[in-house]
């Protein structure tokens, strides 16, 4: 019998150590985290990059422009 250890974040959030790392991909900006809306923002940018099962999808393509 095996047993599976417990993951050190919640299922569905992102590991703190990515986020630390993490840059906005156009404009090589930090990022602010919206747990709510599981989004990484670049204010910079203007953009809002999605995050899906716990990873970040950092393709400018696939993020929502900020109003």
């Amino acid at each position: 019998m095996s047993t599976i250890p417990p993951t050190e974040h919640p299922v569905g959030s992102v590991d703190p150590k990515l986020l630390e790392i993490l840059v906005c991909p156009l404009t090589k900006t930090t990022l602010e985290y919206d747990a709510a809306k599981q989004e990484l923002i670049s204010r910079k940018a203007k953009l809002a990059y999605p995050i899906r099962d716990g990873i970040p999808i950092m393709l400018p393509e696939e993020a929502r422009r900020l109003d």
